[in-house]
């Protein structure tokens, strides 16, 4: 399939609004899945990712998110996952037009910078006091934004170059990480960990990162996303091991969903697997995160911005389209007693499997973290929603055929909807079904406000996660320009 343009008449006339303020409604983990706290709707994630580019904060350069927003919505997005964020930057215009789109945010905590990443093939090096009073700063930076789903306290740290007792470290900084959110921020915010596609490893990873610790509950991971690159083509439920898959994580006591995914190795890519991620067969996962957003190095863009005000949508975001508008909603949103009522196993050493580690004796915080979990970091910088003053699309988009299409614009929800496909440019708010919280026990995002205020893998120089050998993300060199944004866009995740 190829992208079409869009009619005038499907989509209102792009202007500007004087004042658009928006907090989508507050998620739950309950069990395998997110759930909608006012609903009690399933959460699903369809999505996409980006890579890494020598480039600036994604999240600070507001006409290039509003841009990326307006055709990420029109996809189906509604969670976005981002990389190599700088806490000290502004995000508020970034996230508040996510926001007024209705879309979460999934946040990696790490960069490539000194003192901003846990190093893998010796973590103790790494997992200092400055370490993280930059994780701390990053969780102040964003905490205040309603849209916030979770973060990940690492992604792809364990694999096979990485320390014997590095899981350990990934324990030990989702604990902190934990801890400091219970103290200093006023809702609860989920912490996951995103896994490598190294088959031997997902499964330990898993049980050894996801189990209730009796003397740390705090460290355990409240969710868990695995980077898959199985299915290239036209391959199978059986042949791209997504029937092992389920196999695996059937009985899965936190919500399990692909941190990246879409093998390039068939091109154009038909994501012939979308249906059967989406559909009855896997409906254990939580759904996935396409990489990637932005055209790079390694071709697995779904639109390539030539420049700050010029987009092309490339042939895999048509076909993505077209899968995404035939997932049955329903299905989506549909909760099961059995997945929500999942508990977690205790840890022990016979939940292992092969030689990865197997001892919980977690390293101890460093000197002066524990001040830092007590009294906050010191004059931090805290976000804050904004006002969504434009909505009209800043930049020429191009379909695959080299058509214009026109008569693009943000679709500002309502306070009970997040995005989802086919709702931009037709959209009536749904009814509301119950009142968004402030704060809850178990919640990943929440409004203040009841309105709106292996195989086919990326290779390990285009991979965020494998930016380095140390499990650092690529550095970047901190400028602006608004067409760099989406080679920064981790994940897009789609309900």
């Amino acid at each position: 399939m190829k992208t079409t343009s869009v009619s005038g008449a499907a989509l209102a006339a792009a202007s500007l609004f004087s004042s658009f303020a928006a907090a989508v409604q507050p998620l739950t983990v309950n069990g395998a899945n997110f759930i909608t706290k006012s609903s009690g709707n399933r959460f699903s994630i369809p999505g996409g990712s980006s890579g890494v580019s020598q480039t600036s904060d994604p999240l600070s350069d507001g006409q290039a998110c509003l841009r990326d927003a307006i055709l990420m919505q029109r996809l189906g997005v509604n969670t976005i996952r981002v990389y190599n964020l700088i806490a000290d930057l502004n995000h508020d215009e970034c996230a508040s037009i996510f926001n007024a789109a209705g879309i979460y945010m999934i946040l990696d905590v790490n960069n490539g910078f000194q003192d901003s990443y846990l190093d893998r093939t010796a973590p103790w090096t790494t997992y200092t006091n400055a370490y993280l009073t930059h994780v701390f700063s990053v969780i102040e930076a964003f905490a205040p934004y309603p849209n916030l789903l979770g973060f990940f306290s690492g992604n792809e740290v364990i694999n096979e170059q990485s320390a014997v007792n590095a899981p350990a470290y990934i324990r030990a900084v989702t604990r902190d990480m934990k801890d400091y959110i219970a103290k200093n921020v006023d809702r609860d915010i989920g912490v996951g960990y995103s896994a490598a596609d190294v088959a031997d490893l997902l499964s330990p990873t898993w049980e050894y990162l996801g189990c209730e610790l009796a003397n740390s509950t705090s460290s355990k991971i409240d969710f868990f996303g695995l980077n898959d690159y199985e299915w290239c083509g036209d391959a199978t439920y059986q042949s791209s091991g997504y029937n092992m898959l389920v196999e695996q994580f059937g009985n899965t006591s936190i919500p399990v969903f692909f941190s990246e995914y879409g093998c390039n190795l068939v091109k154009p890519r038909t994501f012939t697997n979308v249906p059967v991620l989406y559909g009855e067969e896997m409906s254990v996962m939580s759904g996935g995160l396409v990489y990637e957003w932005t055209e790079g190095e390694n071709d697995y863009g779904l639109v390539n911005i030539t420049s700050a005000d010029e987009v092309h949508l490339r042939e895999d975001y048509g076909y993505l389209a077209t899968e995404y508008s035939k997932l049955d909603q329903n299905l989506l949103t549909s909760a099961n007693s059995t997945a929500t009522g999942q508990k977690p196993p205790t840890c022990d050493p016979d939940l292992i499997t092969g030689n990865f580690w197997s001892s919980w004796d977690l390293p101890a915080r460093p000197s002066g973290v524990d001040a830092l979990i007590s009294s906050g970091i010191s004059s931090a910088n805290k976000g804050k929603t904004v006002s969504v003053s434009s909505t009209a699309m800043p930049a020429s988009v191009y379909d695959y055929n080299g058509q214009q299409i026109n008569d693009l614009e943000l679709t500002v929800l309502a306070e009970q909807d997040s995005n989802r496909p086919g709702l931009a440019g037709n959209y009536t708010p749904s009814t509301p079904t119950g009142t968004a919280a402030a704060t809850g026990s178990s919640s990943t995002g929440a409004s203040s406000s009841a309105t709106r205020s292996s195989s086919g893998k990326a290779s390990s120089t285009a991979s965020q996660s494998a930016a380095t050998s140390s499990g650092a993300a690529a550095p970047m060199v901190v400028s602006s320009g608004a067409a760099t944004f989406g080679a920064f866009l981790a994940s897009l995740l789609f309900l």
